[in-house]
């Protein structure tokens, strides 16, 4: 009971602090194993067992138990990593050890991504901390290309000209930087047209689905 009332008073103290959600869901963490084992240690010495000979015999046992648990350990040092240099936050998506997702919490050892099929990954913060991390959503802006085939014979000029009319339609495609349209490469089948537009990083999916669909029906209208 004392475990939950702390566990609620604290996070009431850190949301009326306007604590970052990152640092709010791994201090939660902390906390309650903190106080767990408080409360076993407690319970031991109310049992009338010695704390002094069971705090030495949990000493020893801790040493064991550190050899056994180092990947835990290493993934606390991660998570600490993590909330220092900060290289993602709760909210962001992002992209680590083959899996993406949006980041729904940063615990003591594993930060848990939320997947876009709704599927929940915990993957551990001595990975993250030491591995490849893509974050989508650290910077305003992305870019999104497409590279498009028409085929031999087909006047390039007409093409890139109702591509840019396209791209100047859709009020999402930002004007800086420029959008780039041009000739990409002389493939066996077709000619290649690469185009480059940026958006916010928000828009990138809606901007990419929406204009394959534009550009292909528009293409083959001209052809």
């Amino acid at each position: 009971f004392l475990i939950s009332f702390l566990r609620k008073m604290l996070a009431r103290l850190l949301a009326k602090r306007h604590v970052d959600a990152s640092i709010q869901s791994f201090v939660k963490s902390l906390v309650n194993i903190l106080l767990t084992i408080l409360l076993i240690i407690a319970v031991i010495g109310k049992l009338g067992v010695e704390t002094t000979s069971f705090a030495a015999l949990l000493a020893s046992a801790g040493v064991a138990i550190g050899m056994a648990l180092s990947g835990n350990l290493q993934n606390f040092a991660g998570g600490l990593i993590v909330l220092l240099f900060r290289p993602f936050k709760v909210g962001d998506w992002i992209e680590s050890q083959g899996v993406s997702g949006t980041v729904r919490e940063i615990q003591i050892f594993h930060t848990i991504l939320t997947t876009a099929d709704n599927k929940v990954i915990y993957i551990p913060n001595g990975a993250l901390s030491s591995g490849t991390v893509t974050n989508y959503s650290r910077e305003d802006t992305r870019r999104v290309d497409w590279v498009i085939g028409v085929e031999y014979g087909e006047n390039y000029d007409k093409v890139e000209s109702t591509v840019r009319r396209i791209i100047s339609e859709d009020s999402r495609i930002l004007n800086t930087p420029e959008p780039f349209v041009a000739l990409h490469a002389l493939d066996a089948s077709s000619v290649n047209v690469v185009i480059r537009v940026w958006v916010k990083s928000g828009d990138y999916w809606g901007v990419y689905f929406d204009m394959n669909k534009t550009i292909y029906t528009a293409v083959s209208y001209t052809h």
